[in-house]
């Protein structure tokens, strides 16, 4: 399995891409709310996640998923989800958040 990883992957204007792969735990959720609320204050109103290779997504991940799409809805920008790996799938969907979410 690959080792955690979020990395900004493309910016064009306000939409940041980003890269999630591995376990995400929380130590690397936290990391994760760090490199996204610096995405938000340096002008990113929109933020798309590729979560194709996550292997672990627990609840300290979907916190901060969910508290981004919040403060970005809150400012009239968005945060959604795009390739999501079978477990991220069905976390999101046993929390109803798959139709908030996903792309």
């Amino acid at each position: 399995m690959q080792e955690f990883s979020f990395v900004e992957t493309k910016r064009i204007g306000s939409t940041c891409h980003f890269t999630l792969t591995g376990r995400v735990h929380a130590k690397e959720a936290s990391y994760m709310e760090h490199t996204l609320e610096n995405a938000i204050r340096s002008g990113s109103e929109r933020i798309i996640i590729n979560m194709c290779l996550v292997y672990v997504f627990t609840s300290a991940a979907i916190r901060v998923i969910l508290a981004t799409y919040k403060k970005l809805k809150g400012r009239g920008g968005t945060l959604k989800i795009e390739n999501p790996s079978e477990n991220v799938q069905n976390v999101i969907g046993m929390v109803a958040l798959d139709e908030l979410l996903l792309r």
